[in-house]
Parts: structure tokens; C-alpha cells; sequence
């Protein structure tokens, strides 16, 4: 029993570090330097030359070495005159031996032959025994160390460059060049990481349940098993930018009792050949030794694109390589079933066909972009830690964000205690949070902007017809403020407060047309002359008709057919999807279409003329109207919706 105690306290062997190589040879160099022949730890007294003469007249010198490449002479005494009262302070003091004698004094000459007849003509006239030698000084392990510098230099630096492209200090994965295949994904820790649970992801329900569930497979595993289901092998989270994905996989760490992978799709991706294949077996390997585990790859489609469609040269086999070996660990033989892999992208379009499958990805969990419900919980989550001066209803704040995902309402409420802090306030109040939105929407106020009477009042009046058209059409989103301050890129904004539908109707669409050509309606109305301020506007206006023609079949010309392909392929053709004539009926169609709405927004101008020139003259004068205003100018609006202000803006662009 003692003598397993012994083992089990003996202090453990310390690690190897390549350090321990570079401290001996450091100890070698300054070794060679101390010991090598002449080197002391003293160094000899200087005298002058005529102190020599001195010296040598009184026969203290036994020799004189005069070290011709260095302009230096060395001077040993004679044993009977190292025991004089005068030279006692030069007698060797060096701890370290020496292998060669150590001279007592040295000296430096200016002219060599000056210095050699004024030392023999001494010894000569007093018939001295001193010898006079000649020698050059030299060092050669300085010699051969620069003569390997530039080598030493070279590996150096090539050590070092090879380090940085393997992707890691030393001692890490990949750190060192012969690691630069092993895999560069983090394990989570849940005790050192932050940690982020489900509580802290608002919104996204469904989305929720199926991760929650993913966890609740790896921890209960015989709760599905039992009734012979076998556990999914993979999850993918698919959605627009900003919407939680990363965040939901997060909240897996977090909730994991297991251990969890987390890297990116680009960390496979290596200039070498072979190594993202490499690297996607280490992964695996890691994964396994650890099973049950979770490994959670980030922006997948960098190495998951479809193969062989863009690439016209082989350039790109590396990649494929690497998508091979994920597709081959996923579900190929000797596969565990105790790794599952979550996924994250914004592109699901154009991943491969093989990866998408059942048994690799079993499941596609879609996160939208939250509604009015999931903004308001979106919104309690973010305003925990922001200071407020009042009692913010999440609930408002969520109307004034249509189609904001959860990143930008972040963003918002960032902003907003931006905009308090800057203009001084001691917390965040609502007209900040509005000042927010406007902001991030519109971008920011430049009143300094030079804009002539002429150009002010065209973008007042264009402006000005957005907000009587969309006041007075059932469909059309209404109108709630106007502004011709310029803002970004853009003259003059109108902020809209558009209804969240889930389908669309041909009336509805082509009420939202007419609004947006507005603008230049009331231009044509008002001055019989248009502008360039249209631009943004005819882009809209063109992509909807565009749309309603050749992708939801909603034209009695080209009936129900639809040329959109939702896989993506029509992206790398060159030839289009119908014939010529059929290109030449959908440009009809789409022009016609256009140019009925824009003769519609003519007429409802003209019949109300001098509305339009009442609400202009009052923006002249105020450059800021709100729905107060439309309401005593036009009357209630007669469809019955409440409006709040809300960000959907219509931009005049220059």
C-alpha cells in the first residue's frame, strides 16, 4: 500500500518544450566565449606608450605583442616585476582558468613603424632581454556564426511563415507544421465560455423546439431508441442574415452536457493539398473519442457547394475533396451514430444535392425573420441591460420593426442608447429608440447639404405625391412620415407602416405600384417635366411587375407559368427559359403594367390637385409632416387602418 502511495503523490515529469533546446545552446555559445583562448573575466589596465618606455627602461617587460589588425599592443610583465608594489593591482584575478597567458597591461598605437623603432631602439640602448612578437586577432566562432546567419535567418523565417498559414501558436492543433492537418475546431467549455441558454434566444418557437429536442436526444437517448427510431445524424439551420442561427447553436452549447465542436466552414479550406479533407477526418476522430458529442459547423457553405457547378477549371478539386470526406464521415461505412452535426447558412440553394439527404441532414429547421410577437420578446431580451427613462412597451417598439431580424433589432437598441448618450441624456427614452430606427433605416440626417429652392421644392412635391397616392389606395401601405432631409443617399424619405402578409393578391401589388410612382406622377402633374429623383422608385416598381409577369403567374398574356428555378441552376446558364418571342410578350406586359399604374397616379393627382400642393407647401415649410398632418388635409382614412410610425421608406434618390 505505501508503495502505491508513493506513485500516486510522486510529482509528475515535467513536458518537454522545444524552449529547453534553445537555453542550452544559448549556455553553449556564451561558454565558448569565457573559455576560449585570451577571454577573462578582467580586463587589462590601458597604459600610454610613453608609460611603456618607462616600463621597458626599467626592465619590467618580459614581451610585447603587438597585434597588428586591431592597432593593439600587449604587454606581459616579468615574474620578478609582477611582485612590485606597482603592478600588484594587474595581478590575475580571473575565476574562470585560461589557457593562454593573460597580459598585464594593454595599449593602442597610432603608426606601426613609429611604434616598432621606438620599442627596438629602447631595448637596443639598454641591451634589454625583451622579445617583441607580431600576431592577428581573430574570432572563429564569429566567423562561422556569420557566415550562418543569412541560413539561420532564412529557416527562421520560414519556420515562422509556415506557422502562420498552419494557423496556431505553438502547442496548439496546427500549430506546428506537421499539425497543419489537424482540426482547428474549439471545444466548448461550459465552465470558463459565457454561456448562453435557451432563455437568452427569444422568438424562433419552432425552431427552438427541434434544437431543444437534438440536446434532449444525446442526454436521453433510450427515451427514442426504445422504440426503434434511430437518432437524426444532422441538423441544418437555414435563413436570412441576422436571424439567430448562430445564436440557437450557442444556446446548444450552453444546454449540451455533452461536448460541443464549434468552427467554421472556412477552416477547412487550406492552400495545401489535402488538408480540409484532413482536417474533416481529425474533426470526426475528435468527435468520436468524446461520443456522445455535437459538432457545429458555421457557414457550411464554404465548403458545402454544390460540385462541379462554377468551376470551369480543376482549380477547385481541393474543396470538392473536402466535401467528399464530410459527406463520407456524415454516412458512409463505419459511421458512429453518436455524433450529430448542426449547420448553419444563409444559402441553403446551393449546397450539394448529396449533402441535403436524409441520413446526413435528416432535418431543415427554417429560421425566418421574426414577427410583430417574436420582435416584442426579441425586444424584451435586448432592452434587460439598456437604461431607460420610462416604461418602454417592447410591444410598440415592435411595430415600428417590420422585417427586422433579431440582428438588427440589437442594432437598434444599440443605437438608441447611442443617440441618448449623444445628445446628453441620462437614459434612453422613446423618441431615442424612434431617432434608432430612423437612423439605421434611413441613414443619417446631412443638413448641411446644399440643395437649391428649385431642387427643394421638385423633392417636396414628389415626396408629396407618394403620401397622397398611398393615403388615398385601399392596399397600398399608408404613409405616416415624410421628410426632405436629405438622409444618406438618398433627398428626401417617406417612412411607411406596411402590412405583414403571407401571400399577396395582383390588386394589392398593383396598388403598391401606383404609390411608389407617386413621386414622378406629381412631378409630371405639377411641373409637366420628370427628374432622375425617380430612380429607386422605377427599380421597385420594374422588379415587382417583373415579378408578377414571370414568377407568380399572375398575367392573363403569359398564363399560369412561372421561369423562376428555387435550385438555382438557371444562375449558371447562359440561354434563357423561354423563347424569343416569349421575351418580347413578358417585356410588353411588364412596360404595360408600369405605365397603367403611372397613368392611375396621374389621374388621383390631377382630381386632387390642390391637396398636393397644400401638403408640399407645408413640408416646404416644416421639412417634416407625420399623419396628423395627412388627416387634416385629406380626412380620415377611409379603409379603417391604425397607423403608427414605422421605418418602410420610399428613398428620392439623385
Amino acid at each position: 500500500m505505501a508503495k502505491e502511495n508513493n506513485n500516486n503523490s510522486s510529482p509528475k515529469k515535467p513536458k518537454f518544450s522545444s524552449y529547453w533546446i534553445y537555453g542550452a545552446i544559448l549556455v553553449f555559445i556564451i561558454g565558448l566565449q569565457f573559455f576560449s583562448g585570451g577571454s577573462s573575466w578582467q580586463t587589462p589596465p590601458d597604459i600610454t606608450p610613453a608609460k611603456l618606455q618607462e616600463f621597458l627602461k626599467d626592465g619590467d617587460v618580459s614581451k610585447v605583442e603587438i597585434i597588428t589588425n586591431i592597432r593593439q599592443a600587449r604587454v606581459y610583465l616579468t615574474k620578478e616585476a609582477q611582485d612590485k608594489e606597482i603592478h600588484k593591482k594587474t595581478a590575475d584575478k580571473s575565476i574562470i582558468p585560461s589557457t593562454s597567458q593573460v597580459p598585464q597591461y594593454i595599449l593602442n598605437y597610432g603608426d606601426l613603424q613609429n611604434f616598432e623603432n621606438d620599442i627596438k631602439k629602447t631595448i637596443t640602448e639598454d641591451n634589454l632581454s625583451t622579445s617583441v612578437g607580431y600576431d592577428t586577432e581573430s574570432n572563429a566562432f564569429g566567423d562561422l556564426l556569420l557566415s550562418l546567419l543569412p541560413f539561420v535567418l532564412i529557416i527562421g523565417i520560414w519556420l515562422f511563415l509556415m506557422r502562420r498559414m498552419s494557423g496556431g501558436g505553438a502547442g496548439g492543433a496546427g500549430g506546428q507544421i506537421f499539425n497543419i492537418g489537424k482540426s482547428k475546431a474549439r471545444l466548448f467549455d461550459e465552465k470558463t465560455d459565457m454561456k448562453v441558454t435557451f432563455k437568452d434566444v427569444a422568438g424562433l418557437e419552432g425552431a427552438k423546439e427541434e434544437v431543444q429536442e437534438i440536446v434532449d436526444f444525446l442526454k436521453n437517448p433510450e427515451k427514442y431508441t426504445s422504440l426503434g427510431g434511430k437518432i437524426p445524424k444532422g441538423a441544418l439551420l437555414v435563413g436570412s442574415p441576422g436571424t439567430g442561427k448562430t445564436l440557437l447553436a450557442k444556446a446548444v452549447a450552453g444546454e449540451a452536457k455533452v461536448p460541443f465542436f464549434s468552427l467554421s466552414g472556412s477552416d477547412f479550406v487550406e492552400m495545401f493539398v489535402g488538408v480540409g479533407a484532413s482536417r474533416v477526418r481529425d474533426l470526426f476522430k475528435q468527435a468520436k473519442d468524446k461520443s456522445p458529442a455535437i459538432i457545429f459547423i458555421d457557414e457550411i457553405d464554404a465548403i458545402g457547394r454544390a460540385r462541379g457547378k462554377n468551376n470551369m477549371t480543376g482549380s477547385n478539386d481541393e474543396r470538392e475533396n473536402t466535401l467528399n470526406q464530410l459527406l463520407t464521415e456524415m454516412d458512409g461505412f463505419g459511421t458512429n451514430t453518436n455524433v450529430i452535426v448542426l449547420a448553419a447558412t444563409n444559402r441553403a440553394d446551393i449546397l450539394d444535392k448529396a449533402l441535403m439527404r436524409a441520413g446526413r441532414f435528416d432535418r431543415q429547421i427554417y429560421v425566418d425573420l421574426p414577427d410583430v410577437r417574436e420582435r416584442k420578446e426579441i425586444f424584451e431580451v435586448h432592452l434587460r441591460p439598456i437604461k431607460t427613462s420610462e416604461a418602454l412597451d417592447p410591444e410598440f417598439l415592435a411595430k415600428q420593426t417590420p422585417g427586422f431580424s433579431g440582428a438588427d433589432i440589437a442594432n437598434v437598441c444599440n443605437e438608441a442608447a447611442l443617440i441618448a448618450a449623444r445628445n446628453g441624456k441620462k437614459a434612453v427614452d422613446k423618441q431615442s429608440f424612434l431617432d434608432a430606427v430612423d437612423r439605421i433605416v434611413g441613414g443619417l440626417e446631412k443638413k448641411n447639404k446644399i440643395i437649391t429652392p428649385t431642387e427643394k421644392k421638385t423633392i417636396a412635391f414628389h415626396e408629396a405625391g407618394h403620401a397622397t397616392v398611398s393615403w388615398m389606395l385601399e392596399h397600398a401601405a399608408p404613409l405616416v412620415k415624410v421628410t426632405i432631409v436629405p438622409r444618406g443617399q438618398s433627398l428626401g424619405a417617406a417612412w411607411y407602416l406596411p402590412e405583414e402578409r403571407l401571400i399577396v393578391h395582383p390588386e394589392q401589388m398593383a396598388d403598391e405600384m401606383c404609390a411608389a410612382l407617386g413621386g414622378r406622377a406629381a412631378e409630371k402633374v405639377m411641373f409637366d417635366r420628370i427628374s432622375t429623383g425617380a430612380l429607386s422608385d422605377l427599380e421597385k416598381v420594374t422588379k415587382q411587375a417583373r415579378a408578377m409577369v414571370t414568377i407568380y403567374g399572375l398575367n392573363e398574356k403569359i398564363g399560369n407559368l412561372t421561369y423562376y428555378d428555387s435550385s438555382g441552376q438557371t444562375d449558371y446558364n447562359f440561354s434563357k427559359p423561354y423563347s424569343e418571342e416569349t421575351a418580347q410578350l413578358i417585356d410588353k406586359e411588364i412596360s404595360k403594367i408600369i405605365e397603367a399604374q403611372y397613368v392611375r397616379a396621374v389621374k388621383l393627382l390631377e382630381e386632387n390637385k390642390d391637396k398636393l400642393t397644400e401638403l408640399a407647401e407645408h413640408l416646404l415649410e416644416k421639412e417634416v409632416i407625420f399623419k396628423d398632418d395627412l388627416e387634416r388635409i385629406f380626412g380620415k382614412r377611409p379603409f379603417g387602418r391604425d397607423l403608427e410610425e414605422g421605418p418602410e421608406k420610399k428613398l428620392l434618390e439623385n
